[in-house]
């Protein structure tokens, strides 16, 4: 990890996605090098690796014992609740929804992120983190990686409209066809907690999502950080055969940017879950 890329953001990120790396390379139990070990090997500083470190403890995957170390958490339960391949529809968050970056950079995809995207970890990413607001209040954290090599000449203003789906298939002939997306909770940082106007450690909606085009290609790998307090997850189990219903065209889907799949383009997933936006 280069210890000179610009902005705070990218740096927490990266640093993140380096402790993730060893994370999943271990078994649970398994310990991982200590705080300062991890300064050295990064080359950051004490303070964005312990915010790195912090997170991952909140979110279960690190456990921390005093005097001993850091270890590997226990393996997660992960319970599918709708299996099938039959497209998802998402009913549509309430408000206006707009965006403002936060960083926006190309860089090398790194070995976690570029195992995710089927690349090597030398190949290009962008790279774009930015802020999700409804009605001028903010209310997710969005952390964008896309294959370089689609998106040459994407803009800032084309992601603070945040139609990236359309630019894809219109400009660049990407289709997207497949998302696998992950939803758990966690708390919020003390950094993300000052983006999103809420107390250190309130509790989240965190956001994992791999999307690939109909050619079976991973385009894009996100994961984002929705306000736990303006969020449910609601889940709507198929039953039995139904009518079709013709998706709602306009909206935000949460975790899904605005845009998507507004020209007839399918999303499917193997976990299956509606989110709407709480009172």
């Amino acid at each position: 990890m280069d210890a000179d890329v610009p902005g705070t953001v990218l740096k927490r990120e990266r640093t993140r996605d380096a402790v993730l790396e060893l994370i999943e390379s271990r078994s649970p139990g398994d310990a991982i090098p200590s705080e300062r070990a991890l300064c050295s090997l990064l080359g950051v500083s004490r303070p964005t690796v312990r915010a790195a470190v912090d997170e991952l403890v909140a979110a279960g995957l690190l456990v921390r014992e005093h005097g001993r170390g850091m270890f590997v958490a226990p393996a997660k339960i992960t319970q599918e609740l709708v299996a099938g391949d039959r497209p998802l529809t998402v009913p549509q968050a309430a408000g206006a929804w707009s965006s403002r970056l936060l960083e926006f950079t190309t860089l090398q995809a790194g070995a976690r992120v570029g195992r995710k995207l089927r690349m090597s970890p030398a190949a290009e990413i962008v790279y774009v983190a930015r802020l999700r607001l409804v009605d001028g209040a903010p209310m997710a954290i969005e952390h964008l990686h896309i294959r370089a090599q689609l998106v040459p000449g994407l803009s800032a203003q084309e992601l603070e409209s945040g139609d990236l789906y359309e630019h894809l298939r219109t400009t660049h002939g990407v289709h997207v066809h497949e998302a696998v997306q992950a939803i758990e909770p966690t708390v919020v940082t003390r950094a993300e907690a000052k983006l999103l106007d809420v107390p250190e450690l309130s509790p989240a909606l965190l956001f994992e999502r791999l999307t690939s085009d109909t050619t079976g290609r991973p385009v894009e790998y996100v994961h984002s950080l929705y306000r736990g307090d303006r969020y449910r997850i609601v889940s709507r189990l198929a039953l039995g055969p139904a009518a079709e219903v013709a998706p709602d065209r306009e909206g935000h889907h949460p975790g899904i940017p605005p845009g998507a799949f507004a020209h007839g383009d399918t999303i499917t997933s193997s976990t299956r879950g509606d989110i709407q936006a709480g009172a």
